[in-house]
């Protein structure tokens, strides 16, 4: 099977991620359907041990910390997010390197039989059962495992892991996982396992008592960055950032000053949550989770699409923020960042966000707004995101094609004026590709065109 023979094929299959879920519940997402199609599998997912990291914002960073602590360490270490940002192979990554186009389709071909010998699975089902298969084979020291939407009723919640890590929640696919955050916390905190040491974000008061009432009735020893952890800004540039990090109960070998690769803000909580995971690992006799460890892998963290800087002077600033906190998160860190800048958005949504207050969010920040859609099917209308722009008081020009969005914001670019391009991973994708584009430049995981839609 050909690669691209082998990606329609995979996308010929349920996909949650391109069409809206009518119902979030266990008649439609079936842990038993995934518990048979890992078994015809051989059970890979028990054969190295697992982190398994939930979350509303920041889930993502988390994983690519503690996987590049783990590389640090010197683990072949395998990572599973999802979604990807240019190529579907980004899910799939073992010590920072993508499944290749010819293993992928190898082991979709070779999976095929078992798919369709079990009724309803789904894409992303398939996708984590082929992940966890090729894991296995490549004799993986331990899997960095990233919940796709929820946690409860998540495919990947297959998983005994060594720890369970709940970052920051928020209201977010609230059709699905409820309108309050104790509903979201009760579906985040669902990956919690009996006895399993649990590593949870700072939360609201609602949200923090549903993961303690979790934790308690499992008997899973809970840690929570903000209470038993705490940390310190200290300097920062367009480069890195240092933060200094202490236990609050007693001094820990892990206290200390520790430098980050990820820029902004929010990058601070998630170190500290992946700092207490290492912590956890290392009291619990994993060595490798080693304070010098830790350090080496902060400093070396790559993630793309994350307040990543394409160019500094003026700045041109791309970040996945797709829900009301997290373009909070995103403003301020903005506003701290580079204070004495004005922003040209170049701003792009999917259908089941809340785009009027990630607006209200990120409008007073700019001077210019452009607005645009990305290739995903889910993307809003120019048309409607203009319209919501207009009842906040801001003209926005619509452009239909984010590389003429990227391309007529740079027009723009003067003295105390930016770029900055979110609302949505999918926009943000696009607009890093145009931009590598036009500067001649290759992307790290190069090629973005795999997508079949």
């Amino acid at each position: 099977m050909e690669y691209h023979d082998a990606l329609r094929y995979l996308y010929s299959l349920v996909d949650y991620e391109k069409r809206r879920v009518k119902h979030y519940t266990p008649r439609e997402f079936k842990l038993e359907r995934v518990d048979e199609f890992l078994e015809k599998l051989g059970n890979p997912h028990h054969r190295y041990p697992t982190l398994h990291i939930a979350g509303t914002k920041g889930k993502g960073s988390v994983s690519a910390m503690l996987a590049a602590m783990a590389r640090a360490g010197g683990l072949r270490t395998a990572l599973y997010i999802s979604p990807h940002l240019h190529t579907y192979r980004e899910r799939i990554q073992i010590d920072g390197e993508p499944i290749s186009r010819e293993v992928l389709a190898a082991l979709i071909a070779e999976v095929r039989p078992a798919v369709e010998s079990v009724e309803g699975l789904t894409l992303f089902e398939v996708t984590t059962g082929i992940a966890f298969l090729y894991f296995a084979r490549q004799q993986v020291d331990i899997g960095v495992i990233e919940v796709g939407l929820g946690g409860r009723l998540d495919a990947t919640n297959v998983i005994t892991p060594e720890v369970s890590i709940i970052t920051s929640l928020s209201l977010d696919h609230t059709r699905l996982l409820g309108n309050t955050l104790a509903d979201i916390a009760r579906e985040k905190g669902g990956i919690i396992k009996p006895g399993v040491p649990v590593v949870s974000a700072p939360q609201k008061p609602e949200a923090m008592a549903v993961l303690e009432t979790i934790a308690a009735e499992r008997d899973a020893p809970l840690t929570v960055a903000g209470r038993d952890w705490t940390w310190e800004a200290l300097q920062h540039n367009l480069e890195q950032q240092t933060i200094a990090v202490r236990q609050t109960q007693a001094p820990s070998a892990f206290d200390g000053v520790y430098t980050l690769s990820l820029l902004g803000d929010f990058q601070q909580e998630n170190a500290t949550v992946a700092i207490a995971t290492a912590a956890v690992l290392h009291t619990n006799g994993q060595a490798w989770a080693a304070p010098a460890t830790v350090r080496a892998g902060l400093a070396q963290t790559q993630w793309p699409g994350r307040m990543e800087v394409l160019q500094r002077e003026p700045p041109v600033i791309i970040d996945g923020a797709h829900n009301p906190y997290s373009a909070e998160t995103l403003a301020h860190s903005l506003k701290t960042w580079f204070p004495d800048t004005r922003w040209c958005l170049i701003f792009g949504a999917s259908n089941d966000k809340d785009v009027p207050r990630v607006l209200e969010a990120l409008l007073p920040l700019c001077e210019e707004v452009f607005v645009t859609h990305s290739h995903h099917p889910r993307s809003i209308s120019p048309e409607a995101l203009a319209a919501h722009c207009a009842a906040l008081g801001q003209e926005a020009d619509i452009v239909m094609e984010p590389p003429r969005a990227l391309a007529a914001a740079l027009g723009q670019l003067k003295p105390g004026l930016g770029v900055i391009a979110t609302g949505s991973i999918f926009l943000v994708a696009d607009v890093r590709a145009a931009w590598a584009q036009e500067k001649g430049l290759s992307l790290p995981l190069g090629d973005w065109d795999d997508e079949p839609w």
